[in-house]
């Protein structure tokens, strides 16, 4: 095991080395030629994450509208937005789409390849919103948001996978530290990229919203929802245009067409170009390693030692908290709002849009923060925030009455609650996931992360619009003993992972090692 941690160490230090040489003597420019057909490359699955982030976004501002809620008769036309289980079933629909899909779409990204993974994606995306946007009855409905969650899956798993493995060495974070490992650093930096981009689209289904609310109509909500075809489509008809990822060319033993593709975009137009080589040679021995390795489904290797089991429990601990720490009130912020006295329509629908702002800006200075303050610090403290957060938008809901002042306290804690959240679950999970396994059990280690963040919000998505209507405002204290339960939980067994080495994280692991 020390020997082929040294030799992953001394490629990847080579791979550095040779990108910097080839950087000097090919000027690879980001105002090149190959740079800028790499940009128009990139926009495929930046539009699989704008189509996610759209479509999670745009269900919280029409299950807000009456024109929505009158359509299907749903529960909450006096509530400021849809509650009970039929709305429950519906949220619940895109989560459950995401789980039966998601422990595949792995595989079907490594048998098809990672264009043909996006290309399903599409086409499941392009499907359910066809269906949501011309939905008759609710049956038409849950049935889009479960495909919709199904392309999310597909789409989570390709996309990331897609863009590091395209991008050039020098443009997506060279391998720094041997803690993450070469593949875990590029996936971590692009992942939370991502991630960033679903959130902006948040704030533009939110603008397309604000506008279609006041039309009296069901067109009010169904443009909305079929805005979500262009992304969709974007996906499914320009992923058969692009290159397909070198790394999976390599592991068909298509070698000449990835050496093709590397020059292009990594080499200037050199096929001999240093930096070149050394990519197919460390992704030939990279494959080569994989393919010793056990089947996608052995996830026995999980829990086989004590640093395993340790490691696994962290990520599941993540998973649960990340999904029921109170992000699911987010989804139902009109309801809230109008808890919280906020009777007009297009008011809160315009408080969700700055809302989403919010949230994107939380993303982002989550994001810059995560490599200063470490995992296990910005995980901690801001989960505190978050239930501090929580704690005094709920008390101010409970007492607020007919006080304006207190109901704006609980709206600005509530909003206070999106940004933490954000800074602390969008940069988090891409790095820490990567981090905390080794890289030889990582693939399996981010299936069972997301396969029980899924399940999760399953659960939760499912619960919370069945709580508001049945216990309203306490829906908060159950969020908020969950939190303070989960603080205590990440201060105990949370490792940081950021600037250890493999052999520091596994005595950590293990118990014998120091923070």
């Amino acid at each position: 095991m020390q020997a082929e941690r040294a030799k992953h160490d001394s490629e990847a230090s080579e791979l550095a080395s040779a990108s910097s040489i080839d950087s000097n003597t090919l000027r690879l420019r980001a105002t090149s030629a190959s740079a800028f057909k790499l940009y128009l490359v990139l926009v495929v699955p930046s539009l699989g994450s704008i189509c996610t982030g759209y479509d999670i976004a745009v269900m919280n501002y029409i299950n807000g509208m009456e024109q929505y809620l009158e359509y299907f008769q749903l529960e909450g036309q006096n509530s400021g937005g849809g509650v009970g289980s039929t709305t429950g079933l519906i949220f619940a629909m895109f989560t459950l789409g995401t789980c039966s899909m998601v422990l595949f779409a792995g595989p079907i990204a490594d048998i098809f390849g990672r264009r043909g993974a996006l290309v399903c994606g599409g086409l499941l995306a392009l499907i359910g919103t066809v269906i949501m946007t011309f939905a008759q009855n609710i049956a038409y409905l849950k049935s889009g948001r479960f495909l919709i969650g199904a392309a999310t899956a597909l789409i989570q798993v390709a996309a990331p996978m897609y863009v590091t493995e395209i991008s050039p060495p020098q443009w997506r974070g060279r391998a720094t530290g041997i803690y993450a490992g070469l593949w875990g650093v590029r996936f971590a930096f692009f992942h939370s990229t991502l991630l960033a981009i679903a959130l902006v689209a948040t704030i533009v289904s939110g603008v397309v919203t604000n506008v279609t609310s006041a039309w009296p109509n069901s067109a009010s909500w169904r443009v909305p929802l079929g805005l979500q075809i262009i992304p969709a489509a974007g996906v499914f008809l320009f992923a058969f245009l692009i290159p397909e990822s070198p790394r999976w060319l390599v592991s068909v033993g298509q070698h000449e067409r990835a050496c093709r593709i590397l020059s292009e975009y990594h080499g200037n137009r050199d096929v001999d170009a240093p930096l070149v080589v050394l990519e197919l040679r460390e992704l030939a021995q990279s494959i080569k390693t994989d393919a010793t390795k056990s089947a996608w489904w052995d996830y026995a290797a999980l829990v086989r030692t004590r640093s395993d089991r340790h490691r696994s429990a962290v990520l599941l601990l993540l998973a649960l908290t990340g999904q029921w720490a109170g992000v699911s009130l987010s989804y139902f912020l009109v309801v809230l709002l109008a808890s919280d006295r906020v009777s007009a329509q297009s008011m809160r629908i315009l408080l969700s849009l700055v809302s989403g702002i919010v949230a994107a800006f939380g993303g982002v200075v989550g994001g810059l923060l995560s490599d200063n303050l470490g995992r296990r610090r910005l995980w901690f403290w801001g989960t505190v925030c978050c239930t501090v957060s929580l704690i005094i938008s709920g008390v101010c809901t409970a007492v607020s009455g007919k006080n304006i002042a207190v109901s704006n306290t609980a709206i600005t804690f509530i909003f206070l609650f999106t940004f933490f959240y954000c800074a602390t679950y969008v940069p988090l999970p891409a790095a820490y996931t990567s981090e905390c396994m080794p890289f030889e059990k990582r693939a399996n280690g981010v299936a069972m992360y997301t396969f029980a963040a899924s399940l999760a919000s399953l659960i939760s998505t499912y619960a919370t619009p069945i709580a508001l209507s049945n216990i309203g405002w306490r829906l908060y204290l159950v969020f908020i003993g969950w939190d303070l339960l989960a603080c205590v939980l990440i201060y105990c067994f949370a490792v940081e992972t950021s600037g250890k080495t493999l052999e520091e994280l596994e005595a950590i692991f293990d118990g014998e090692g120091t923070q």
